[in-house]
């Protein structure tokens, strides 16, 4: 059996980032689960009594990012896995500059923040970080309207990305980026009202732990498109 790890995942009580909160869990792994709402988390937690679960209230909005000390402290982290997004999905007419800046808040500057609080807590030749992007934020992939803020910022993420694993690269602390085309989600049906994705979020979860604890050392600095489909 594998050494239980420490694992953070953001966007953690919904989607993609619920059903890998209970695969990590089921595979013996410590799970810190970052979500504004974690009543589905305690709910899970509650009925199927789990105990390597531990559910963090907090919104990646906020400016003090230091509260998260009494959830994390010291805690050693071997896997950050930045899921957490927002989507606005507004034409340009509409799209006022708080609305932009709130995608770019959460999608972007949060993931900035949260590192830079874990990055003591990294483990040297050890550790990874997997940005959770999309294909929208791809140059050359097929563009919404409607998307601008949401788009644009997840190309700013995959860029990020890529410049964080030479910052990191000196101490082994690999960078990657999943680039996530369309899953049967509850903000691809704000984006896309009616369409019906092939892959469920269970689906790309599992494929998203599976890279995480067994790929993720293979790359660095990398935006790997994860798509079969257009959106």
């Amino acid at each position: 059996m594998k050494t239980s790890q420490n694992i953070i995942i953001t966007g953690a009580s919904s989607g993609i980032g619920f059903e890998i909160t209970k695969s990590l869990a089921s595979l013996n792994h410590q799970v810190f689960a970052i979500s504004r709402n974690i009543k589905p988390i305690n709910d899970f937690i509650t009925s199927n009594n789990i105990s390597n679960i531990k559910p963090i209230p907090f919104d990646l909005e906020s400016e003090d990012f230091s509260s998260l000390s009494s959830f994390i402290n010291e805690t050693k982290i071997h896997h950050l896995i930045n899921n957490a997004g927002l989507l606005i999905n507004k034409p340009f007419e509409n799209l006022s500059f708080n609305d932009f800046k709130r995608q770019y808040e959460v999608n972007v500057f949060s993931v900035f923040k949260l590192i830079k609080f874990l990055n003591l807590n990294f483990i040297n030749n050890q550790s990874t970080i997997c940005n959770i992007t999309s294909m929208g934020g791809i140059n050359g992939t097929s563009k919404f309207p409607g998307l601008l803020g949401y788009s644009s910022s997840k190309g700013a993420l995959s860029i990020f990305t890529e410049c964080l694993a030479e910052e990191l690269k000196e101490r082994g602390v690999n960078v990657n980026a999943l680039a996530l085309g369309a899953v049967q989600t509850e903000m691809l049906e704000k984006a896309f009202p009616g369409y019906k994705a092939n892959v469920s979020p269970k689906e790309m979860a599992d494929y998203i732990v599976n890279f995480v604890l067994n790929d993720s050392k293979l790359f660095n600095g990398k935006i790997l498109p994860i798509s079969s489909s257009t959106p």
